[in-house]
């Protein structure tokens, strides 16, 4: 069903990496959602409504809220669609991640009216009737939410969509809490004992939680996250794969919504070519980022020693130490300043987040120890940074 759907209603819709293609991708998403979600909270309500359930009822506003949900996103995707203009010159894309966090603030807010109208029935029960075409309606929903949980997850890794991912996660969230509410009914159909409240409880828990969720996915892209290690491996072997780049690090990715990024990164160049010719490479890149990758890139050239076999020599030997020091420290940038009774090494050392100024310290100082061991004339001048790269996750 989904890839029927997609081929009829997306054009180009192998062509991912185009704005269009990927709002043509929300704009399904959307009104999938939304047709889909009307129909249950129709369906839901009136099933509660009949067996006097608060739960049923619960979750059929959830479904409202859902419906309401797409609505915002499907606004948000056309608005993010905008192209670039004078004030936005990386476009309107982050609309999109705002509008998601407008929709997990309407999804806590459902979940909150509801956890108030739970307690009460805990408090003050009402009386329940039990119809097993309405259990028969409510295991067709779930069907239906596995089914949109299904969709939203393949779309959104398709096109690497956070809101689709997260609306994915909310739809597992509701398989659950309609799964809780048929216990519930089935329950005091076995038992005669009524725990609509108590599940009802729980439902609106698992409604609020789903949009603590959506906030947290949503926010991170908004505040700035760190490139994944992916896309990070994905831009530095584009990168080093051109003739004349010998590496790369420094690599920053601002993101302006799905699909929308700017890059900078440091790129070594041997310092014996022409100038000239280095720069023509790197603009050539820099082109070809954007047209290949869709990606803004701006790179800085570093030149590096290339023939001179002693300052190679040493350049090694400050990596071997590193490494033996702390395999989580990397160096790079490095230049060496050759004298008679002093020789300066310069270089950047990349340490882990979680090293604090006191940890930074000791490892330097432990550092120039060891190297001054090596030739007692070595005076080390060296600038420590932290990774723009996010942890790998297991």
């Amino acid at each position: 069903m989904t890839e029927f759907l997609v081929r009829h209603f997306v054009k180009e819709y192998t062509e991912i990496e185009k704005v269009s293609v990927r709002t043509a991708y929300g704009v399904l998403a959307s009104v999938v959602g939304i047709f889909c979600n009307v129909l249950l909270f129709a369906v839901k309500w009136t099933i509660g409504y009949l067996l006097h359930s608060i739960s049923v009822m619960a979750d059929a506003f959830n479904n409202l809220s859902d419906a309401g949900s797409s609505v915002i996103g499907l606004v948000g995707v056309k608005m993010a669609s905008k192209p670039a203009d004078q004030d936005h010159p990386f476009g309107h894309g982050r609309i999109e991640y705002i509008a998601a966090l407008i929709v997990a603030f309407l999804v806590m807010e459902v979940g909150f009216t509801f956890l108030k109208d739970a307690v009460g029935k805990i408090r003050d029960p009402e009386e329940l009737r039990f119809q097993a075409v309405s259990v028969v309606i409510l295991i067709l929903s779930v069907g239906v939410k596995l089914w949109m949980c299904f969709f939203n997850r393949k779309l959104g890794r398709r096109i690497d969509s956070k809101v689709m991912l997260a609306t994915s996660a909310d739809a597992l969230g509701d398989v659950v809490t309609t799964t809780a509410t048929i216990a519930s009914v089935l329950f005091f159909r076995i038992t005669g004992v009524n725990i609509d409240g108590i599940v009802g409880l729980g439902v609106s828990l698992v409604v609020m939680w789903a949009g603590i969720g959506i906030a947290k996915d949503t926010l991170e892209p908004l505040i700035g996250e760190a490139v994944e290690p992916e896309e990070y491996a994905r831009i530095k072997e584009f990168v080093e794969g051109y003739e004349g780049v010998l590496g790369s690090h420094d690599l920053i990715v601002h993101n302006y919504g799905p699909g929308r990024n700017m890059a900078s990164i440091h790129a070594e160049v041997p310092n014996d070519v022409e100038i000239e010719t280095s720069h023509e490479i790197i603009d050539r890149i820099e082109r070809d980022a954007f047209r290949m990758l869709g990606v803004f890139l701006v790179i800085h050239m570093d030149p590096v020693e290339t023939k001179d076999v002693h300052v190679m020599q040493v350049h090694s030997q400050v990596e071997q130490i590193v490494k033996a020091l702390d395999p989580a420290v990397s160096i790079h940038d490095f230049r060496m300043i050759n004298g008679e009774e002093q020789v300066n090494l310069i270089f950047d050392m990349e340490i882990p987040y979680e090293y604090d100024a006191k940890r930074q310290d000791e490892l330097k100082t432990t550092l120039i120890k060891l190297l001054q061991i090596t030739d007692p004339r070595y005076e080390c001048v060296i600038t420590a940074e932290r990774s723009y790269v996010a942890s790998a996750k297991e």
